[in-house]
């Protein structure tokens, strides 16, 4: 990276201006900061590819401009084989035998919630950077974990008023079974009959997940005669299904809305077969004109010579949230970390953002747009950025979910 770019992104970033006193020579003095990070590389290398890349070039920008209160920023990675049980002995080396300072990372829903338990046991400040179910700030919360993207909850009211506005009363569904789905679609339910009290589920074909048998899926949803759909596939299940879908001639016409389809690691496979129409949160790289954006992107593109995927910018934005929880808080220690993510801001590709002090989670909100080919291609189109703040419950609501000692 160029000197001229670091200086740009020191501008614009608000994560990179620190100290002014702060040098190099001074952070390589100390120890570095070690970040404990686990995830399912092996098994969600579409997503967790780019991810690995945003962390990085987190790391290095941010050692570039003097590191952490003096210090620089290490990553120590793990794979936890999407199992739970790997996950938390991974957690447990880190911490034990790694000697990191935080836990940060997982993907799949029950592996966040895994080790969202193992730090409250053993008192350690975990970021969970990608982990989308609800009760990881809600029912099973508390006080040491942190959240960084959306939850299930917040990508479905994105999408409730597009599908209200489809007017359908008979709504088919299908999604994975774990964790993940079954929150989305607990909350899909419950928000689109709040909005629409004569709405009816027909059919739900629940997936196991990476072994979708996507015809017959198809078939059984088609049976039912459904007049729109809430899908919430992902990778190559996704592909499976929307292939079998148009081969059987089922999505044709079919209204639907459809959490992360239009996020890269997803979109880019179905090419010429993307599903025309579908309603979908996701990730329009090349559509987003803002300033804290278009300068994560040229960074991205002369480190990588490639685009980026919403994997790399939550990769991205978890390192600079740990950073910026790390100045505020003056240390690594576990309870000052708490106290300093509490209401912290942080600027992000996406713009600021917010950790909550009332549940722990960020209010990084996600683009809704509509799925087209353009050159064969799947793109998003006629995008808006929702932010995240204006798609949560009330803080009643939290209250009466989240445990009282996870404050």
């Amino acid at each position: 990276m160029t000197m001229p770019i670091v200086r740009r992104l020191a501008r614009t970033l608000a994560f990179l201006c620190g100290s002014v006193a702060m040098v190099a020579g001074s952070a390589q003095a100390q120890e570095p900061i070690r970040i404990g990070e686990l995830n399912s590389y092996k098994t969600q290398p579409a997503f967790l590819g780019p991810y690995r890349m945003g962390m990085e070039l987190a790391v290095e920008q941010i050692n570039a401009a003097g590191g952490v209160n003096g210090r620089e920023l290490q990553l120590i990675i793990r794979d936890d084989n999407s199992n739970p049980g790997d996950a938390v002995r991974a957690a447990e080396e880190l911490v034990t035998r790694e000697k990191v300072d935080v836990l940060t990372g997982t993907f799949l829903s029950n592996i966040g919630l895994a080790v969202a338990d193992y730090a409250r046991h053993r008192k350690v400040f975990f970021l969970a950077s990608e982990p989308l179910t609800n009760k990881i700030v809600w029912e099973q919360g508390n006080r040491y974990t942190f959240r960084l993207r959306n939850s299930t909850y917040m990508q479905v009211a994105m999408l409730i008023p597009d599908a209200v506005k489809m007017n359908r009363k008979r709504w088919a569904i299908v999604y994975p079974n774990y964790e993940y789905g079954q929150s989305a679609v607990e909350t899909f339910k419950e928000l689109l009959r709040q909005a629409q009290p004569d709405v009816e589920f027909v059919a739900e074909q629940a997936t196991p997940l990476g072994r979708i048998d996507a015809g017959n899926v198809v078939q059984a949803l088609a049976d039912a005669r459904p007049e729109a759909l809430f899908n919430v596939l992902f990778a190559a299940d996704l592909a499976k299904f929307v292939r079998a879908g148009n081969q059987r001639r089922f999505l044709n016409d079919l209204p639907t809305v459809s959490m992360l389809s239009g996020e890269p690691e997803y979109l880019d496979p179905l090419g010429r077969e993307t599903p025309q129409g579908w309603v979908v949160t996701g990730y329009p790289w090349y559509a987003i004109d803002t300033p804290e954006h278009q300068a994560f992107l040229d960074a991205y593109q002369a480190r990588y010579n490639d685009y980026p995927r919403l994997g790399t910018v939550i990769g991205y934005s978890a390192i600079v949230s740990l950073a910026e929880g790390m100045r505020a808080a003056g240390s690594t220690d576990t309870e000052a970390l708490i106290q300093a993510f509490k209401g912290l801001d942080v600027l992000t590709p996406f713009g600021p953002i917010t950790y909550r002090p009332q549940d722990h989670q960020s209010t990084m909100g996600a683009y809704v747009g509509t799925l087209a080919v353009q050159d064969g291609k799947g793109v998003m189109t006629d995008i808006r950025y929702v932010d995240g703040a204006t798609v949560q419950p009330s803080d009643e609501q939290v209250g009466q979910w989240r445990p009282a000692d996870a404050h």
